[in-house]
């Protein structure tokens, strides 16, 4: 059993910038991340419901990407756009 207090330590991409040409790869991997989100939660029994609801396995976001607030898609940009500038970070490269 462990009795240590964890503590989070990520890797500082603060100072990466993502260049221009790769904001619509953040688009399309935002609504990725939704999709693969979604599809996990329906395989769990999860259906639409108007509130979040653990017991029911309701959820208001289990709508196409195209249908969440701007906010709910803010919070997939920040995953995609956190995992991109990681990338970077290590020093891989993003080309197409």
């Amino acid at each position: 059993m462990k009795t240590e207090k964890y503590t989070p330590q990520p890797i500082d991409i603060t100072d990466v910038k993502l260049p221009k040409e790769l904001e619509q790869l953040v688009e399309q991997m935002s609504k990725n991340v939704h999709e693969v989100w979604a599809e996990t939660r329906i395989s769990q029994g999860w259906t639409y419901g108007e509130q979040r609801n653990d017991k029911l396995k309701t959820h208001p976001c289990l709508v196409p990407y195209e249908e969440l607030s701007e906010e709910e898609k803010e919070y997939d940009r920040n995953t995609s756009i956190g995992t991109l500038k990681l990338i970077m970070k290590l020093g891989f490269n993003i080309g197409k």
